[in-house]
């Protein structure tokens, strides 16, 4: 895994460590506000070290939150069983703990057809379908990821190999948010997967960053 802060370090009391989803980098959530929080953002899940992920958690903060979107539900899950009690709250944004899976994730049928033909057109097409809103989608191409295609295509295949290999994971959140206008993770597995009583439902597209841009307003205890 890679991460980067988002925001200066030791800025604020407050930190959100931050699982991004599959394909991503910095690029699109600098442009996103930290109003508050420290930021550390961990992306690209090509290696995923769980001997070694205590040492990416930042040290010093009155107050450290756990927000994990879409692919990265799960790898935050995995990764951070152990250490859940090191977070203040835990917040999952459309994805799972089963991400691959016809009932509670993507299809994995799907997913596999993503692998097997995976191009910079299918990269293209991934990406406008996180959105239902042309002018996030426009925001979101002017601040794309910088990533080789190659190295997306890659981390897609780990990322099922991994599932596959470690299975679902453990339910570590506080929290959980479904975008009922979601087209990557449908609304409808999401809840299942959680429990209707224990999510809350918002008219947001997979990726949410843009409709609701405030960090503060994913947490449970802001």
């Amino acid at each position: 895994m890679q991460s980067c802060w988002l925001s200066e370090q030791h800025r604020s009391p407050s930190c959100i460590l931050f699982f991004s989803g599959w394909g991503m980098d910095p690029a699109p959530f600098r442009v996103i506000p930290p109003a508050g929080y420290d930021l550390l953002m961990l992306f690209d899940y090509r290696e995923m070290d769980r001997d070694r992920i205590g040492d990416l958690i930042p040290a010093g903060y009155s107050h450290l939150h756990l927000l994990a979107w879409s692919m990265g539900v799960w790898a935050a899950a995995f990764l951070l069983e152990p250490l859940r009690d090191r977070f203040a709250s835990a917040v999952a944004v459309n994805g799972t703990t089963r991400p691959i899976d016809d009932r509670y994730g993507i299809a994995a049928r799907a997913y596999e057809e993503m692998i097997s033909g995976f191009s910079a057109g299918t990269l293209e097409t991934f990406y406008r379908s996180m959105f239902t809103d042309p002018r996030e989608a426009a925001k979101f191409f002017r601040n794309r990821p910088r990533r080789s295609v190659d190295a997306m295509g890659h981390e897609l295949a780990v990322l099922r190999s991994a599932y596959l290999e470690h299975g679902p994971a453990a339910d570590i959140f506080t929290r959980k948010l479904v975008g009922s206008r979601d087209r990557i993770f449908p609304a409808r597995g999401q809840i299942r997967a959680w429990g209707r009583n224990n999510c809350a439902v918002l008219p947001l597209p997979h990726f949410p960053f843009y409709a609701l841009p405030q960090w503060g307003d994913y947490l449970s205890n802001g």
